[in-house]
């Protein structure tokens, strides 16, 4: 009895379990990465090594498991993918991690909560999306983005006061041992860098949901889109850093971070996301995003001893509700729409038995014509 309730109780919520865990893996993510760009790792070459990495992983899964599936490569697929792998990979993560370097892993983690408004916005601008300003539910996703898009930019240009920790933090993660102040001398090319990326997310996003459609083996496309952004990323890395030393990382932390972020962000949370999509839809996985900021953010300043700034949290906060407001809408969209497809179902049952009726009457006709 014990055993079957238990079973129960994990089938149903081992979607919110499996949830928290990936959006804990991202959260250790930042504190490890951080560590390692304290201690002289090249983000650049942090990004080129994680994602060749994840390429060498993922192509003999791929190979053998979408045999079948994998269309044939064109030159105009295969220059799609390099789009594809430069606005996803390349362009996007280096100028996203770039950004940590000025900023901070809270600031970082909240502003990755506007990419599900800008991809919004991005889509109304090339009419793939509709928005029913008359309804509820168009009227939520509207304020919704302009919500976030305020929390956005209230966190890029107002710092506000430094919340230091009241205490000697328990762990340190920068290069001289000190505290957080150490560190974000720059936070305005921080935050530019930060919502370039997002920028360049979004549009990865709705490249990504048309490309899937040309090549639909998931698994192939992600291993091709981490080996040519991986060498993308290698040939702007080889043009921005002359030193041979930079691409030697030892085995200490900064080879750890690069193996924790293939393995765990690039494979573990990949995988939890595509079942929980699968089980319980795209927006129950989104709904769960803003828990990376609310870890980062508790363990940035109770446990690593970051600073914590007035303008991140409020518009931190901001952000998050202009986010829920618009995945309210577009889940209402949905419900909408499939409810609209039900009741069209009956119609068009009724036409065609109406359909049937006259061919079987002009049949019937034609019989006794005949007779």
């Amino acid at each position: 009895m014990a055993l079957e309730t238990g079973w129960v109780l994990w089938r149903r919520y081992a979607p919110h379990a499996l949830m928290t865990l990936a959006q804990l893996c991202y959260t250790l993510m930042y504190f490890i990465t951080e560590a390692a760009f304290n201690r002289g790792l090249n983000p650049y070459v942090y990004i080129t090594y994680r994602h060749l990495l994840v390429a060498v992983l993922l192509w003999p899964l791929a190979y053998y498991h979408e045999k079948k599936l994998r269309p044939k490569m064109t030159f105009m697929l295969f220059l799609e993918i390099f789009v594809l792998s430069l606005l996803g990979v390349s362009l996007t993560l280096n100028m996203y991690f770039s950004s940590l370097k000025y900023t901070s892993p809270t600031f970082v983690s909240s502003l990755v909560n506007t990419i599900a408004s800008m991809t919004f916005v991005i889509a109304i601008i090339l009419r793939m999306e509709i928005v029913d300003v008359k309804s509820l539910r168009g009227l939520a996703k509207i304020a919704g983005t302009v919500v976030s898009f305020a929390g956005a930019t209230t966190m890029t240009l107002y710092k506000g006061a430094t919340i230091s920790c009241p205490w000697k933090s328990p762990i340190h993660i920068h290069g001289d041992g000190g505290n957080g102040s150490v560190k974000h001398e720059s936070w305005v090319t921080g935050s530019i860098l930060a919502v370039a990326s997002c920028i360049c997310w979004s549009v990865w996003y709705i490249m990504q949901a048309s490309s899937l459609e040309r090549y639909p083996a998931q698994l192939s496309l992600t291993a091709w889109m981490c080996t040519v952004g991986g060498i993308q990323s290698a040939v702007f890395t080889v043009f921005m850093q002359h030193k041979p030393e930079d691409w030697l990382i030892g085995f200490g932390v900064k080879f750890w971070s690069v193996v924790y972020a293939g393995l765990a962000c690039n494979g573990f949370t990949v995988f939890v996301q595509l079942w929980c999509t699968e089980k319980k839809g795209p927006v129950f996985v989104t709904m769960f995003n803003p828990l990376t900021t609310i870890m980062v953010a508790i363990l940035a300043y109770f446990f690593f001893g970051e600073n914590l700034y007035v303008g991140s949290i409020i518009g931190g906060v901001v952000v998050i509700v202009g986010m829920y407001m618009l995945l309210w809408g577009k889940d209402r969209d949905q419900e909408h729409k499939t409810s609209k497809e039900k009741e069209l179902e009956p119609d068009c049952e009724k036409q065609a038995k109406v359909s049937d009726v006259y061919v079987v009457q002009g049949d019937f006709e034609t019989t006794k014509l005949t007779n």
